[in-house]
């Protein structure tokens, strides 16, 4: 009995739905019959007046701070951490030095191959004055000097791994984490030691849609404000735009950012870049929907106000500003373009016009 009833109230509330929206079909094609009928048998269309207007190129985006120079430090040598001069937070300049590998085996490399060159030199010295006398060939001679210069590229190899036993900074920065202990063994694998941040200069990435990224070139001049300090203004530089597009159709922009002398901005902070540009000479615009199709088409119906129809103008297409689209040639200021009703329009047909 009781799923007899559920049964029916199911059925009730679907007829109720299929009604309701039945009645608001009914309303639309109503609507549009009544828009259709204002015409007076002509095509009904809205309108717009040809202006002149200043375009306000002015724009902000929001983005994040990265730092412009980041470097995880690697280890190049084998050994045990035998010092460690620095820890996270310290400032760092470039050069220098970070810890000290346990050089014992590195030293005796380097004086091994220190003796192997003296020995090679005696040779060749030797096999020369044999030559001399001919108690050697010319093949003999050069094998020898050959050994002096293999020698003496060891040895300057093995110097080149003590001196990298004291490890030192690549660049000026901030220690932003410290991966080793005193004791720690690293080998040549590449073992991690230090991240070192500089955020004396930052980039701030902002995103910038077609628009606006065609008013942009490397090198112009950027306001950036940070919510973090709002009485605070930095400089910035474009320094990178992107050449392709992502999968949202923005392309990517780079600032360079001066930090102020207290390093107040950090990276991971939000920032955001205020794109001014000089004052624009008055431009004719119409809305982007006078268009035939798409702005591409560069088509426009213009209303014949003496005969109230419609005329097919080619027109020039400029920038697409927004909504609105500049109009290079084609068009006067004061003339009226059709914005709606296109589809049913050709040249010469009479029109209506729908406020």
């Amino acid at each position: 009995m009781k799923r007899g009833i559920i049964t029916a109230l199911i059925i009730i509330v679907a007829l109720a739905g299929i009604a309701m929206v039945l009645d608001n079909n009914k309303k639309k094609n109503e609507a549009k019959t009544a828009f259709i009928a204002e015409g007076g048998g002509a095509v009904a269309v809205r309108v717009a007046t040809v202006e002149k207007k200043v375009t306000d190129l002015d724009f902000s985006v929001n983005g994040t701070f990265v730092p412009k120079q980041e470097l995880n430090f690697l280890s190049e040598n084998a050994g045990r951490v035998s010092k460690i001069f620095v820890d996270e937070g310290d400032r760092v300049t470039k050069g220098q030095i970070l810890a000290r590998i346990d050089a014992e085996i590195i030293n005796t490399d380097k004086e091994t191959a220190q003796a192997n060159l003296q020995n090679a030199i005696k040779d060749e010295a030797r096999y020369s004055n044999s030559f001399k006398t001919g108690g050697v060939t010319q093949q003999q001679l050069d094998q020898a000097k050959l050994a002096v210069e293999n020698a003496r590229l060891r040895l300057q190899s093995a110097s080149r791994k003590v001196s990298d036993a004291n490890i030192k900074s690549p660049i000026n920065g901030i220690i932003n984490k410290r991966y080793i202990e005193v004791g720690a063994f690293v080998n040549t694998q590449g073992t991690q030691l230090f991240e070192i941040v500089d955020v004396s200069k930052l980039k701030l990435r902002v995103n910038v849609n077609e628009s606006q990224v065609a008013h942009l070139k490397v090198g112009d001049k950027i306001e950036i404000k940070s919510s973090v300090f709002p009485t605070e203004k930095f400089n910035g530089k474009v320094s990178f735009i992107a050449a392709k597009a992502d999968a949202s159709l923005n392309f990517p922009i780079e600032i360079e950012v001066d930090n102020n002398t207290s390093n107040s901005l950090r990276a991971g902070m939000y920032g955001t870049a205020v794109f001014n540009f000089p004052k624009q000479a008055p431009s004719i615009l119409v809305p982007r929907t006078s268009f035939v199709g798409s702005v591409s088409s560069n088509q426009v119906f213009v209303l014949d106000t003496t005969t109230n129809t419609s005329k097919l103008r080619k027109v020039v297409a400029g920038r697409i500003l927004g909504d609105s689209v500049e109009i290079l040639e084609g068009l006067n200021e004061g003339e009226t373009v059709i914005t709606s009703g296109q589809i049913n329009l050709a040249e010469g047909t009479a029109v209506s016009i729908v406020k």
